[in-house]
């Protein structure tokens, strides 16, 4: 019984260190990424539809991004939500093919970045601890209905804090490898 409740918090806390590592892929660093743009949405056919269903995308060098949609009717489409979105960049278009060029980042950009990634781990720190905090009651409801004794109880909770502590430094590590990133030059 108590391995389930294991195996459940260990789960939960690789889902938050997989959400943390998909928000972390998303901050821009110097370097041109198409896990910047795959989360855009473009309507075509009057449906949002993810830019990757609609076009190619490919990154020739480290500052630029091309698209290449499979339809010329959507390249407006394409501009516009791309102007919507928060990445900070003009699509250049020559009617069949969208060029995105990304300057690098000022000092005072990178440390916006990385305080807006200090964040993020925040909120994963948060999670994780909820989701201890939710199997804590667990054990401690489990001891008081009988199904556990007091040692194997406290052993469980020992158990649940070591898991926890252990992905949460997966998580700063993570934020640290994302950080000198942003902060090269």
């Amino acid at each position: 019984m108590s391995n389930q409740i294991i195996d459940e918090l260990e789960g939960k806390l690789q889902k938050s260190l997989g959400a943390l590592k998909k928000d972390l892929s998303k901050v821009r660093t110097g370097v041109a990424s198409m896990s910047l743009i795959e989360d855009i949405k473009v309507m075509y056919y009057n449906q949002p539809t993810s830019l990757n269903q609609v076009a190619t995308i490919a990154v020739p060098d480290s500052r630029t991004i091309t698209i290449q949609p499979w339809d010329s009717m959507v390249v407006s489409e394409i501009e516009k939500a791309i102007q919507k979105s928060d990445l900070g960049v003009n699509p250049m278009s020559d009617g069949k093919t969208i060029r995105l060029s990304f300057p690098k980042l000022t000092e005072e950009r990178r440390k916006e970045l990385t305080k807006l990634g200090s964040k993020m781990l925040e909120g994963t720190r948060v999670a994780m601890r909820n989701v201890r905090r939710e199997i804590n009651e667990k054990l401690k409801k489990m001891e008081k209905d009988k199904l556990l004794s007091k040692d194997d109880a406290f052993k469980q909770q020992e158990d649940v804090q070591k898991l926890t502590d252990r992905y949460i430094e997966m998580a700063e590590k993570t934020y640290s490898e994302k950080e000198k990133e942003i902060l090269e030059i």
